[in-house]
């Protein structure tokens, strides 16, 4: 992995300098996305090992398949350096490609932005993305270059070999498709679904309907930060007096300065569009805060961060990302033994949400120890 971080360190030194030249798609392979496969242990030079220009069943093809001992196991379509990789006819391709041929993973990128999709989700292509690995400090500002190496490393060979990101992806996907039944039944819980949970509370006395509001407060259904549209009357059923009310106040609307609508956040604004492994973390987030209180958490949609509020005062901020999460605590960074590698002191640095404390989480196996710490914060705001 030395390799691997080193030849990042290179790239962005020299980024810039590429970007002046605005690479196509063929030096871009050549000068960027080549020497970081070779750094990832795939042998470019070896068609045994990798496979350029690999045939598709509509007589096009695809950039690379990298093989283990002589089976495509990963499909990586490489754009100009500055394309955006937004163009979803371009991801439903490789994509596609993957799946009609049985492989599992394949990547989407421009050298800098490595995208990850898992081809054999039964949803849209966009949604299969995984995770992404954006290599522009810009980009990633706060992330080391350790840990993108290591977000990196679970697509080199060796770890293809191991079939590490076969398990890691199955678990992912997975998990998102258990939480979001787990989501569905807490929201509407059908009456055989209460009755086992008030019979494993050995307690009998407890009513169906004390069971199922329990189970709103434990889940998090329901909690405050999620806005409602209001209700509105139709035109043809409108009473008289509706009428007069409404143009009594339409009146006395255009007397006074029209006022630019407040802008609303919802939790989608937040988590579209990002990958399935960043929304999993934040998931596993959102259960954490909400269960530190049940039913006395407040969720709220701001425009950079989701924030998180007990009795007092809020105690946790979160800030989706293409890459991972952004998380910041109330708590002093010097009040922390033995603070976490991901973690940093922000009190002195611009950031979005409130707190002093920065968490840059990139992985899921990064949570257990942050959940520590988010316990900590809610503890301090409570007091």
């Amino acid at each position: 992995m030395k390799k691997l971080c080193q030849e990042i360190e290179n790239l962005r030194a020299k980024l810039d300098v590429l970007r002046r030249h605005s690479l196509k798609e063929t030096p871009t392979r050549t000068i960027v996305v080549d020497p970081l496969l070779e750094a990832l242990g795939w042998d470019v030079r070896d068609p045994d090992e990798v496979q350029m220009e690999h045939p598709t069943v509509d007589g096009k093809s695809v950039d690379y398949a990298l093989k283990i001992n002589g089976k495509p196991v990963l499909l990586v379509e490489a754009k100009a350096l500055d394309d955006p990789l937004n163009d979803v006819k371009a991801i439903t391709q490789v994509v596609g490609y993957a799946a009609n041929e049985g492989i599992v993973w394949c990547i989407l990128t421009n050298g800098m932005r490595w995208q990850v999709y898992r081809s054999v989700e039964k949803c849209p292509a966009p949604e299969k993305l995984m995770f992404e690995v954006l290599l522009d400090e810009k980009r990633s500002e706060g992330v080391s270059v350790e840990q993108l190496a290591q977000s990196m490393w679970r697509f080199s060979r060796e770890e293809m070999a191991k079939e590490t990101l076969d398990r890691l992806g199955e678990q992912t996907f997975t998990d998102g498709k258990v939480r979001k039944a787990l989501d569905s039944i807490m929201r509407d819980p059908p009456k055989v679904f209460l009755k086992l949970v008030r019979s494993a509370t050995q307690d009998n006395t407890l009513s169906p309907r004390a069971v199922k509001d329990s189970l709103a407060r434990v889940w998090g259904v329901g909690i405050s930060g999620k806005r409602h549209e209001p209700t509105t009357v139709a035109p043809e059923t409108r009473t008289p007096k509706q009428r007069e009310l409404i143009s009594a106040d339409a009146a006395k609307k255009k007397s006074v300065e029209p006022r630019k609508p407040k802008q609303t956040y919802t939790e989608s604004f937040h988590t579209l569009g990002k990958p399935r492994e960043v929304l999993e973390m934040y998931q596993a987030i959102d259960r954490l805060c909400l269960s530190l209180s049940p039913g006395m958490i407040e969720k709220r949609f701001r425009r950079w961060y989701i924030g998180y509020s007990g009795p007092k005062r809020l105690f946790c901020s979160v800030h989706l990302q293409q890459g991972g999460l952004l998380i910041w605590l109330k708590m002093k960074y010097g009040h922390i033994e033995n603070p976490p590698s991901f973690a940093r002191d922000v009190v002195n640095i611009g950031h979005f949400g409130p707190g002093d404390v920065e968490f840059r989480i990139s992985e899921l196996s990064q949570i257990e120890q942050a959940s520590a710490l988010i316990r900590k914060s809610y503890e301090n705001a409570a007091v």
